[in-house]
């Protein structure tokens, strides 16, 4: 067999094995990579920085004027003249509204005929009468004391007489019983005088007077209220009625505010109010001024729970400085109230701190490993948690795996950003 002939049987052969050597360093090379594929768990991880963390109490609450008015009818009538608008600022005694009080008046006028008659009573009784009374009874008194002087000194002029036999016993018996008449006059003037009235009748009078007086004060109060005048500098918030409408007793008016402070009433859940105290910063906010904070303190910490809609809640209060009266009386506001705030601290996310037997700890990250550390807590709000011992600033601390795979002291880890 000739050369030419051998040749296709060696190239096959050489196919061949080029082949299987390919397959060989594919097999190799696989073996490879299986050996270095990367089997650590990928996770995403926080740093543990120094910064300000707060601890508050998120609910809502309303704005409530510091000073006010309400001013409602006394009276069933009409209103005679509006003399302001809402939104109008009013300054201390202006006069705001007037109601018709011409019946008023009139009222005003009987009580004030009526007290001054029960007072011309009471200054009877105190003096034993009226003024010619009082005079009437005095002459009499002049009199009697008179006639009495006189009695007494013809008594003895007689009996000095009987002794020298010059008078009768019977003169001396008549002088005797003219005596004592006199005497019986002038001691029932004097008890006219000094007890002019009896008990039944001094009641009566007194009973009158107080009458009178109460008459008089009610028509003076409603005569006051028919008449608004501004009690301080302020605005005039409400205005519900107008010019000439009727209006019944009890009826709002009109409604005035010192909008300088206003009293901000916060509605706190049962549940948060053993972490009020006074003196806690609040924050206010209002979505009608989106960016604005107003500031205030808790004044109080609430004595009882009521419901509120749904909600049991306990209200406490504080006073803010509303000098530009942005807020407005009866809106609905945000309350955050800061029960903690700690500065220049170790915080990580919240969701890092795990707990063993509500012991904390955290996995650290070192060299591409995580490392269990138990650590100690403070402060910790719906983001975030204060660390106060058992890592160090800038420390890096795992999240949580991307794939759910969990962690433990020494596993392999990746961070994924």
């Amino acid at each position: 067999m000739t050369l030419n002939q051998k040749s296709p049987s060696i190239f096959s052969g050489s196919r061949w094995l080029v082949t299987a050597l390919g397959i060989v360093v594919a097999v190799v090379l696989l073996g490879s990579f299986v050996s270095r594929r990367d089997d650590s768990v990928p996770v995403r991880a926080a740093v543990v920085q120094r910064g300000t963390i707060r601890s508050v109490v998120s609910t809502n609450g309303k704005v409530e004027p510091l000073r006010s008015l309400e001013a409602h009818a006394p009276l069933a009538t009409t209103v005679k003249r509006v003399l302001v608008s809402e939104g109008d600022h009013v300054k201390k005694g202006q006069l705001l509204l007037q109601l018709d009080d011409g019946d008023v008046r009139t009222q005003s006028a009987r009580a004030t005929a009526q007290l001054k008659s029960a007072q011309s009573s009471v200054n009877a009784i105190q003096h034993g009468g009226s003024q010619e009374e009082v005079l009437t009874v005095e002459t009499q008194l002049v009199k009697a004391r008179n006639d009495r002087d006189s009695a007494a000194r013809n008594l003895d002029a007689l009996r000095h007489l009987q002794q020298k036999g010059a008078a009768s016993g019977g003169e001396v018996k008549d002088a005797e019983a003219k005596l004592q008449s006199a005497e019986a006059d002038l001691q029932l003037l004097q008890q006219k005088q000094k007890d002019r009235y009896s008990k039944p009748e001094i009641a009566k009078v007194d009973a009158e007077r107080s009458e009178a007086e109460a008459a008089y004060n009610a028509a003076q109060d409603v005569l006051q209220k028919s008449n608004v005048r501004a009690p301080f500098d302020g605005i005039v918030y409400s205005l519900p009625v107008r010019q000439g409408v009727y209006v019944q007793p009890g009826d709002l008016l009109l409604q005035e505010a010192d909008l300088s402070k206003v009293l901000v009433r916060a509605y706190v859940d049962e549940p948060d109010l053993g972490r009020l105290a006074p003196g806690q910063k609040i924050e206010v906010t209002w979505d009608a001024v989106p960016g604005r904070v107003w500031y205030g303190s808790v004044s109080g910490v609430p004595s009882t729970v009521k419901l509120h809609g749904t909600r049991n809640v306990g209200e406490t209060t504080c006073i803010v400085d509303n000098k530009d009266l942005k807020l407005l009386p009866n809106v609905n506001v945000g309350v955050t109230i800061v029960t903690r705030e700690d500065h220049m601290v170790l915080t990580a996310p919240r969701e890092t701190v795990r707990l063993d037997d509500s012991k904390p700890y955290v996995f650290q990250i070192i060299n591409n490993e995580v490392h269990r550390r138990d650590v100690e807590t403070s402060v910790s709000n719906l983001t975030d948690v204060e660390i106060t011992k058992g890592i160090p600033e800038n420390a890096v601390v795992a999240v949580g795996s991307i794939n759910a795979k969990p962690l433990h002291d020494g596993l392999s880890v990746r961070v994924v950003h």
